[in-house]
């Protein structure tokens, strides 16, 4: 198992937002994680990466327990994180973005090959790999901000709302991308997505989150699609 968070609770404050949540990631898994906004989703990928401590619970990753360890600990141990928003440095260019995200890279060859590795997945970055990133369409920012967090190699990727912004096009391309990376890449992935019809079309399993719980678990996302009961319910 990739991914394993235990019974995590989290709190801002004395306020609780998380409340005993657990959820899996196999090795290679493509996971989503639904729910309405305020459910607590970006508050569970923050307290995986270590931008929060858990207040009680286990995150364990690769069989070791990471609850405590910072983000930078995180990020060097192959844990990569893409916030919402598509975010970058806009006054870089999309090749300098890509440079610091490959700045552990002490060898420019492999520095260079890991370059070269994104725009294989993304070829519009090469296109544009002289351009200032502030200048890109949204789209392209969010190719720009995974493309950076890819050029650590991460074994575990987390993804905030990747579609968020996109045209319905985009967006499925988006997700045929996470479902490449998992399948042919081998990266363990776990998606925070409002777009349910599409993250389920690619996604191995499903957890449904509301009001800082996990309320449901579905193996076969798609079933969930034409389920009024559970649309009304958990995800509306």
């Amino acid at each position: 198992m990739a991914l394993q968070v235990v019974d995590l609770e989290v709190s801002y404050g004395k306020k609780e937002v998380i409340f005993g949540v657990s959820l899996d990631v196999k090795e290679g898994g493509l996971v989503a994680l639904v729910g309405p906004n305020g459910a607590g989703k970006s508050t569970t990928l923050h307290t995986i990466l270590g931008l929060l401590h858990p207040r009680k619970g286990t995150i364990i990753y690769n069989g070791q327990d990471i609850s405590r360890r910072t983000p930078v600990e995180n990020v060097k141990n192959g844990i990569s994180l893409v916030s919402q928003g598509g975010r970058c440095f806009s006054d870089l260019t999309v090749l300098e973005n890509l440079q610091l995200g490959g700045h552990m890279y002490k060898d420019p060859s492999e520095l260079d090959q890991r370059i070269a590795s994104v725009y294989d997945i993304f070829p519009l970055l090469q296109e544009r790999k002289y351009q200032r990133a502030g200048s890109l369409s949204g789209g392209e920012r969010q190719m720009l901000a995974m493309g950076r967090a890819l050029m650590p190699s991460p074994e575990l990727f987390l993804l905030d709302e990747p579609s968020a912004g996109l045209s319905p096009i985009m967006a499925k391309e988006m997700m045929k991308t996470m479902k490449y990376l998992s399948k042919e890449k081998g990266i363990s992935t776990l998606i925070v997505e409002q777009n349910i019809r599409e993250v389920f079309a690619v996604a191995d399993e499903a957890y449904v989150m509301k009001v800082g719980q996990i309320v449901l678990h579905n193996d076969n996302p798609n079933s969930l699609i034409g389920d009024e009961n559970v649309r009304r319910s958990y995800l509306s």
